[in-house]
């Protein structure tokens, strides 16, 4: 055979499309789902809480709201924001405590408290992170400078008195970083719940089409309800089979909680359903072709599935496609199970009706769609065979 006529063979001009649609499918969806970082970040949500009926209080308060570029809420308590914040419903809390104004007046440290949700979208912890910084850096500053106002008053003074004063500069204002849900060092901590969706994700999208394909050539030999029932059967096998193999893997790299390995395993069984029925939606539908359909989907829960950024921040195709696919319950599951961010319940009843949803579609799509083939006789039972009795003498 020549290299021409193998070029002309099936195989190679189906690879030649996928190669090129993988690469325009995964650069469009991935650059342009990601264009929303940083321009979308006024888009985040912060709590600002001003207990303080001073006037240092009010004078930073006023500000903050209208310098910081967020979508900033004030007439809320410190305790409904910060359940908020471990709900992912805020960004960042700023807390100015009551006795703020007199203790900077007094000379004591002044402090406000800024409290982020480690557990949450890396680039909203980061930001903020980064946010609490330059605020920090810039009060430091003020609040130094108005000290120092008191020094210069004071320039012939004995050492002791001296250091008091420097003392008393330096700690002038204090900005408290607190966080909420503390992650364990590492990216590979803070990626666990969306490297453990994708390995499970990618799994169930390739034995979608392999036992879909196992399915349309056992038709004719049983009933499209007991092969549709022995293709789940089978990935429900492999479910409890791979998920064993994920687990073990994230508890010898990561830092997962032994309290919260069973918990784990168990939704990984169920996210490899869920996202199996889902994505042989598209193979039950139209064969192997699926898979060009298949990917795209895949791409996109690539950005919608809430671990780089919080659906505040995506943009409206990627904002629908987190609430009707898999990954993005999955991933806050996850968060909520290993970091205790919040309530699992609301993400894993999002994921099993997902999951139902798409085992109706494709009992749908098996009996109206695929052609009911007569079944043909068994080859291990003989049929109408003529049995001949032997009669002894």
């Amino acid at each position: 055979m020549k290299f021409k006529q193998f070029t002309k063979l099936q195989g190679f001009g189906a690879s030649i499309f996928m190669g090129v649609f993988y690469a325009v499918a995964m650069l469009l969806i991935f650059l342009l789902g990601y264009t929303a970082l940083p321009g979308n970040m006024d888009e985040l949500k912060i709590a600002l809480v001003n207990d303080d009926e001073g006037e240092a209080g009010t004078q930073i308060a006023d500000q903050l709201a209208e310098s910081l570029p967020f979508e900033i809420t004030t007439n809320i308590s410190n305790k409904k924001a910060l359940d908020r914040l471990g709900d992912n419903k805020y960004s960042l809390v700023i807390h100015i405590p009551e006795n703020f104004s007199e203790n900077a007046q007094s000379g004591k440290s002044a402090q406000i408290d800024f409290t982020v949700n480690e557990a949450s979208a890396t680039m909203v912890s980061s930001s903020m992170k980064s946010v609490v910084t330059e605020i920090n850096n810039q009060l430091s500053a003020i609040f130094s400078t108005q000290t120092a106002k008191g020094v210069l008053l004071n320039m012939n003074v004995p050492e002791e008195q001296a250091d008091a004063i420097a003392t008393q500069i330096e700690q002038a204002y204090v900005g408290n970083y607190v966080i909420m849900n503390d992650v364990p060092d590492g990216m590979q901590n803070n990626m666990l719940p969306m490297f453990l969706t994708m390995a499970c994700y990618v799994g169930a999208m390739i034995a979608a089409m392999q036992l879909v394909q196992a399915f349309n050539q056992s038709k004719g030999k049983t009933s499209r309800t007991k092969l549709f029932g022995y293709v789940q059967l089978s990935a429900l096998i492999i479910a409890i089979v791979s998920s064993i193999f994920a687990v073990g893997i994230a508890v010898l790299i990561a830092d997962l909680d032994t309290d919260a390995i069973f918990k784990v395993y168990g939704q990984q069984v169920l996210l490899y359903m869920v996202a199996f029925n889902f994505c042989a939606i598209f193979t039950f539908l139209i064969g192997e072709a699926g898979m060009i359909l298949n990917i795209p989907v895949l791409l996109s829960q690539t950005i919608a599935n809430g671990a780089t950024m919080p659906r505040d921040m995506m943009y409206s195709y990627f904002d629908v496609v987190s609430y009707i696919t898999p990954m993005y319950h999955s991933v806050q599951s996850y968060f909520a199970v290993m970091f205790g961010s919040t309530e699992q319940a609301p993400f894993l009843w999002g994921l099993v009706l997902v999951g139902v949803v798409a085992v109706l579609i494709n009992a749908l799509i098996v009996t109206l769609v695929h052609k009911k083939v007569p079944v043909e006789a068994s080859e291990d039972v003989p049929v109408n065979v003529p049995v001949k009795i032997q009669h002894q003498s």
